[in-house]
């Protein structure tokens, strides 16, 4: 962990660069000074193809990303962490909220390490010497 999931409408096609998204969204948990175990960082999106937005009069689009760590991270470390991921996302979505109705979401989750199962041998790649 942290898992970094992305939900957006299809609507938004190929102008919403999903794949450049994921890799920022990487890019700011591995500048959180450490924080995050780098081998244990996920990112992935889901495009939505049946969805009903508002009142449907237009041609609505939205983002909602949400964040999961493991437990045991200060307030101010899940608030840096929140800021940096929802500043990227608005930063990578400018262009198409300057141009269409669009709603941007995010949301941080703290799961306990007690419920969580996982076997992982990409932490070894990442330990140093």
């Amino acid at each position: 962990m942290p898992h970094f999931v992305v939900e957006y409408t299809d609507n938004l096609g190929e102008a919403a660069r999903i794949p450049e998204l994921l890799a920022k969204a990487n890019r700011v948990l591995m500048d959180q000074d450490g924080v995050f175990p780098i081998g244990g960082i996920r990112s992935r999106a889901y495009r939505l193809t049946e969805y009903a937005i508002a009142d449907q009069a237009a041609d609505y689009g939205f983002v909602h990303a949400r964040l999961t760590i493991g437990e045991g991270r200060s307030e101010a470390v899940r608030r840096r962490t929140g800021e940096a991921l929802f500043a990227m996302l608005r930063e990578h979505f400018a262009d198409l909220f300057a141009r269409r109705p669009l709603a941007i979401s995010f949301e941080l989750h703290e799961t306990s390490e007690a419920w969580t199962w996982k076997h992982n041998n990409l932490h070894a790649r990442f330990k140093k010497p």
